[in-house]
């Protein structure tokens, strides 16, 4: 570690959007953070080994190994690294899942840096606030669909391919705002 980070908290920020890390790296420097930048869990592990962070800021979904396989690798190498999992499609279980994985905090995308200091420090006093709000079928469908249609890349045609839908079904939810909204 360089001179200029003795004496600040190291960080680890791991997540494939390169514009999102510059971003954040540097608002959570002006934060006092030393931050060390991965784009993909495999990146992550061999810099969390060499320097294990005191904090980490892990993306859920990253092309590669998901972010909880960084989650738990984190944990398993230091039970007091305070993480952060952001995510982009949020859901009762996968927060659930990151939490029981060794996750301080579990916060949906866009957060700020702002946010996700907050979340490390509020492991400080030993409660971990696992404010999660009851989701209905509805907006477990539109999760569902904006995700699958994410992985295709935003192709209707292949997106009601893959959820086994008519495409003019597909498009008809869609157009519809998105649950509570």
């Amino acid at each position: 570690m360089n001179t200029a980070c003795e004496e600040s908290a190291s960080l680890l920020l791991v997540d494939d959007d390169a514009t999102f890390c510059r971003v954040l790296r540097a608002a959570l420097v002006k934060r006092g953070f030393c931050v060390s930048v991965a784009h993909s869990v495999e990146e992550a592990i061999p810099l969390a080994i060499a320097n294990p962070p005191e904090y980490a800021v892990v993306d859920m979904k990253m092309g590669g190994a998901p972010g909880l396989v960084l989650v738990k690798a984190l944990h398993e190498l230091d039970p007091n690294t305070r993480i952060v999992v952001l995510t982009g499609y949020a859901s009762i279980n996968t927060a659930v899942e990151a939490i029981k994985l060794g996750a301080t905090q579990y916060l949906s995308k866009p957060a700020n840096a702002d946010e996700i200091v907050a979340a490390f420090n509020h492991q400080a006093d030993g409660n971990v606030d696992f404010n999660v709000p009851a989701t209905n079928i509805e907006s477990l469908e539109w999760e569902h669909i904006q995700r699958v249609l994410h992985e295709h890349g935003n192709n209707i045609s292949a997106t009601a391919r893959a959820l086994n839908m008519h495409r003019r079904t597909l498009q008809r939810k869609l157009n519809k705002p998105p649950p509570g909204k």
